[in-house]
């Protein structure tokens, strides 16, 4: 049994978008409802919630007791908010000093202030998992993962589209296709999220961090043993959400890689993430084209054959994959969905670390770690630089 802090208490934790429930796929959250259903396995013990506002955390337990229980009855929904009172930027300070050395903490907060709160967490002896990206930066992505082997501890980047069974099965079935020769992908979020991310876009992060790093990943992971980046050239749209936010914020973001194979042959990966989508069958589209010098896979993440259509909702293409919500005998039956797997897999691993610290290097090969994905950092963070001094920007 592990004690875990969340900190950030958003959409992806809680299922909350502002004062109401998200009008996304993750209505009931993704994050704490996997901590309480693994809880109630005797998994995890203590669960404690780090925000900035402590009156925020009447609207939470408001939303769980209401919303979650409906669909849950059985399932304790309980946990300990941080700040006690008042407002505090670093509440997740005394949060973390509470727990255990060796407990679990998950970030879940804008982009920029990732490396500041990983940090910490390591140095208190925290086991650690970042959303995505894990860092801005080469420099932090570096310095955090020398903390991280000093003290012997797993610091996860959450990407769970690593755990989806499909592009598990695409990334073993590459190995078999010879040198990487072109990969395109693209992913967006509807207009609406800019609501939701106004506090942030544009200022602290963009679009391509926030999107462009699920699939940026997925190909790192993919082709990392006989391909790697050599340089990234980024494009960019305007228009909509400068307009609706009123100032320089980018809609569409395209990163254009180059690889080089160990052969020498030449790939090209394309990625583009856009947040000023309309709205339609699903919160977010998201599909990829892979070809290497012998076979090509095509992946729709956003339809999986599965449609449903309702007086109230309308038509909606679903995907149970990522986080199956509808209980099974009143209770949560989403344990093989890919967004549950990911935080399940973290927890695991962190137990695992307390008993064998040992299998901290079995983890650096096999898992999203601060140890195997440096090259996603870098090909995000050039993307940033080619943006802002327009040029094409070599990776070394």
């Amino acid at each position: 049994m592990i004690d875990v802090c969340v900190v950030g208490i958003g959409e992806y934790v809680t299922g909350l978008s502002g004062d109401s429930a998200a009008k996304s796929d993750k209505s009931l959250g993704v994050i704490a409802l996997s901590l309480f259903e693994m809880r109630d396995r005797g998994l995890i013990g203590e669960i404690k919630l780090a925000g900035r506002d402590s009156k925020r955390f009447e609207l939470i337990k408001e939303y769980f007791d209401t919303n979650m229980k409906s669909f849950y009855p059985s399932l304790d929904v309980s946990f300990e908010g941080f700040p006690k009172s008042g407002k505090s930027d670093v509440a997740y300070k005394e949060a973390i000093d509470s727990l255990k050395t060796g407990s679990a903490v998950l970030i879940f907060t804008p982009d920029d202030t990732h490396f500041e709160i990983a940090s910490y967490a390591l140095e208190c002896g925290m086991h650690t998992l970042v959303a995505k990206p894990l860092v801005k930066t080469l420099k932090e992505h570096e310095n955090l993962a020398i903390l991280a082997k000093q003290k012997e501890l797993l610091l996860m980047l959450e990407v769970h589209k690593r755990f989806d069974p499909i592009y598990a099965d695409a990334k073993d079935t590459i190995q078999n296709f010879g040198d990487f020769s072109y990969f395109n992908s693209y992913m967006s979020q509807p207009k609406t999220q800019l609501d939701t991310f106004a506090s942030w876009a544009g200022i602290s992060s963009d679009i391509s961090y926030y999107l462009n790093s699920h699939h940026v990943d997925f190909l790192c992971w993919s082709v990392g043993d006989f391909a790697k980046p050599i340089s990234v050239l980024a494009t960019a749209s305007s228009g909509v959400a400068s307009k609706k936010l009123g100032r320089d914020v980018e809609d569409t973001i395209t990163l254009t890689v180059s690889w080089e194979n160990k052969s020498g042959a030449i790939g090209t990966s394309i990625h583009t993430a856009s947040w000023i989508a309309p709205p339609s069958d699903v919160h977010s589209q998201q599909r990829f084209f892979y070809m290497g010098h012998e076979g090509e896979i095509n992946i729709d993440q956003a339809h999986r054959g599965y449609t449903q259509s309702t007086d109230s909702s309308g038509f909606k293409s679903s995907n149970p994959l990522f986080m199956k919500y509808t209980p099974r005998d009143g209770k949560f039956a989403g344990q093989e969905s890919y967004g549950y797997k990911s935080i399940a897999t973290f927890i695991r691993s962190s137990m695992k670390l307390g008993e064998d610290t040992t299998k901290l290097s079995q983890y650096n090969k096999t898992l999203p770690t601060i140890q195997n994905t440096l090259n996603v950092t870098k090909i995000l963070e050039a993307g940033r630089i080619s943006l802002d001094e327009k040029r094409s920007v070599e990776l070394k």
